[in-house]
């Protein structure tokens, strides 16, 4: 049978790309078709078997499936960044960094930074970057924080990895809280074919194994910051 999968660009990135091989060859009579579509579309009326989103959908007739943990917006640079131009301690002190937007595609609005202080009150504050770059293209902005442009906005489970192993730098975290992450949508669970059953299964595990890293990865940064940074 076929799946015909809409998904955004930054979650086949995560969820698909990485076990498409797994997943094929565990279901050798399954054909995947993915279509890439950065804005929300109506998966039943596209003509779409199944979709991968940031965020629950309100659509009554689909069925929301968490097929992450839940996820922060990690504000990272580069440390040759961070020694040119120190750490930013607050929002405020952004405004005298070079952070480097994202424009969606569907709308042509830039994504804004939204940070909830960490204080009681835990009030919303809103930024919008305005650096010397804009990007429609997750990894294209990756890229140039990795080489020292400027700071960007990314998903922590997309940067754990460069975060990991130095080429990234995080700060701000106390301003990021948690938010619900990608869910899989499928029509509703009353005629859910066995091959959209096989896909939910299949990414639950994943999800599993991303809650596994999560937890490990908070240990390690909990373990690395009783240390002196080396900024």
């Amino acid at each position: 049978g076929l799946i015909r999968m809409n998904s955004s660009r930054i979650a086949a990135r995560l969820l698909i790309e990485p076990h498409m091989g797994e997943f094929l060859a565990r279901y050798p009579k399954l054909q995947l078709e993915l279509v890439m579509n950065d804005g929300f579309s109506n998966i039943v009326a596209d003509g779409m078997d199944a979709g991968l989103r940031l965020g629950e959908s309100l659509d009554e007739h689909m069925v929301a499936v968490p097929v992450t943990p839940p996820i922060e917006m990690a504000i990272v640079g580069s440390p040759a960044y961070f020694e040119r131009h120190g750490l930013p301690e607050t929002p405020a002190d952004l405004m005298r960094h070079n952070c480097l937007a994202y424009r969606f595609t569907s709308s042509g609005t830039i994504d804004r930074w939204s940070f909830t202080s960490p204080d009681a009150e835990g009030r919303t504050v809103l930024f919008e970057p305005k650096g010397n770059a804009v990007f429609n293209d997750d990894e294209n902005m990756l890229t140039a924080a990795v080489q020292g442009v400027g700071l960007i906005k990314y998903l922590d489970l997309c940067v754990r990895r460069h975060l990991a192993d130095g080429r990234l730098v995080r700060v701000l975290a106390p301003w990021c809280r948690p938010f619900p992450g990608f869910y899989l949508y499928v029509p509703s669970r009353a005629q859910m074919p066995a091959k959209i059953r096989a896909l939910m299964d299949f990414l639950i595990e994943q999800r599993e194994q991303l809650m596994r890293q999560s937890a490990n990865a908070a240990s390690a940064a909990n373990r690395k910051s009783t240390k002196p940074s080396p900024l």
